[in-house]
């Protein structure tokens, strides 16, 4: 599983060679960007979307692709996605923001949470069964680890996981852009 992939990735990162220039620094309260060495592919994952509809993430190969794990209950989280949906915004051009939603409820928790954040443009996912991520408890239950709440993996182009960080990023921000660019040349 990817989940185990990704802590063998991080215990080899500090060895391994660089396969693109450093990332620029990004830096959240909590935590710091942590680039992964080597560079592993993504599972393939198919992602259910608010409205129902599937999403398959090797579709998304070609953008850098932001895959953000967000809770209701996450004071962070609830700062966090405003930005997401500014940058989906902005920076749609090469940024696919992935923003999912791990909380159990589902649907029913999510829309009308979204709604009162006037969280609209935002392609919003949901992870009820957690399926796609999976807190550092249970690590082999999905791919990606839940290191803490919230947390964004960056994907490049190719298909590849970057890096991830943990906690509340103004993807807004000169470093929060200048990071998700240095990824878009990936190609």
């Amino acid at each position: 599983m990817v989940a185990s992939l990704v802590g063998v990735v991080i215990a080899s990162s500090a060895k391994a060679g660089s396969e693109l220039d450093a990332a620029p620094p990004l830096t959240s309260v909590t935590s710091q960007f942590i680039e992964l060495r080597p560079l592993v592919m993504a599972p393939p994952l198919t992602f259910e979307r608010i409205d129902g509809k599937l999403t398959d993430l090797r579709s998304l190969r070609g953008k850098v692709v932001l895959l953000s794990f967000w809770a209701t209950w996450c004071p962070p989280c609830r700062r966090e996605l405003p930005m997401l949906e500014h940058l989906s915004r902005v920076e749609g051009a090469h940024v696919e923001v992935v923003a999912v939603s791990v909380d159990p409820l589902g649907r029913s928790a999510v829309a009308p949470f979204l709604d009162r954040l006037g969280v609209t443009h935002l392609l919003s996912f949901l992870d009820p069964e957690g399926r796609v991520a999976a807190p550092l408890s249970d690590p082999q239950k999905a791919p990606f680890i839940l290191y803490g709440m919230p947390i964004s993996f960056v994907i490049d182009p190719r298909g590849r996981i970057a890096g991830y960080i943990i906690g509340e990023v103004d993807w807004r921000s000169q470093d929060g852009v200048a990071l998700l660019r240095h990824y878009s040349k990936a190609r």
